[in-house]
C-alpha cells in the first residue's frame, strides 16, 4: 500500500512522490520504449516524454492502483508517436529472456528470436512484448492496449504459437537430432 499513498501524493501535486514512483518503473519504461523504437536515443526520448506527460497529466489518473498500467500506456504512446514522426517500421532488437524464461539466450537465439518477432502481426507483437519484456499481467495488458482480457489472452496464445511455428526447425529440430 506505501505505493499507492505516494501515487495519492503524487495527483494531489506531490513532484518529489511522482518521480519516486517513476524512478521505480524506469527500467521497464525504458525496455518497453526501446523495444518499439530500437535505438537508445530514441527510447531516451520516449522516456523523457513519458516523463513529462506523467508529470502534466498526473492530476487525470482516477485510480491510483492503476498508476503503473497508466505510465506504460503512456510509454507506449510515446513510443508510437516517435514511431509515427520517423515513419520508422517498429523492430524489436533485444529480447532480455526468452519466451519460457528459463534460460538466457545466446546472442544468435535472441537475433532468431527477434526476427520472428517482427515478422507477427501488430497485435500479437504487442501482447507478447508487454507479457515478456514488460512483465505486465494480461489485465494490465488489456488495459493498456484498451481491449478486452479475452481477446489479449487469445493474441498472446496464437501469438506465441506463430513465433514458435516461425522459430520451428531453427531450433527444435536440430536439438532433437542425435549426433
Amino acid at each position: 500500500m506505501h505505493k499507492e499513498k505516494k501515487v495519492k501524493k503524487a495527483i494531489k501535486g506531490d513532484r518529489e512522490a511522482l518521480l519516486y514512483l517513476i524512478q521505480q518503473d524506469k527500467q521497464k519504461l525504458y525496455r518497453t520504449g526501446f523495444s518499439y523504437v530500437k535505438n537508445q536515443s530514441d527510447a531516451l526520448d520516449v522516456f523523457q516524454q513519458t516523463v513529462l506527460l506523467a508529470i502534466e497529466s498526473i492530476h487525470q489518473l482516477k485510480n491510483p492502483s492503476y498508476f503503473s498500467t497508466w505510465l506504460m500506456k503512456i510509454c507506449i504512446n510515446a513510443s508510437l508517436d516517435i514511431l509515427r514522426k520517423q515513419q520508422k517500421i517498429v523492430l524489436i532488437d533485444q529480447l532480455k529472456e526468452d519466451v519460457s524464461r528459463k534460460a538466457d539466450l545466446l546472442t544468435e537465439e535472441r537475433m532468431d528470436i527477434q526476427q520472428a518477432l517482427f515478422q507477427l502481426e501488430e497485435k500479437y507483437k504487442s501482447v507478447l512484448v508487454l507479457k515478456f519484456y514488460a512483465d505486465l499481467t494480461f489485465e494490465q495488458i488489456a488495459d493498456v492496449l484498451c481491449e478486452p482480457i479475452g481477446t489479449v489472452k487469445s493474441n498472446g496464445r496464437r501469438g506465441l504459437i506463430k513465433l514458435k511455428s516461425l522459430l520451428k526447425g531453427v531450433y527444435t529440430d536440430e536439438r532433437a537430432k542425435p549426433y
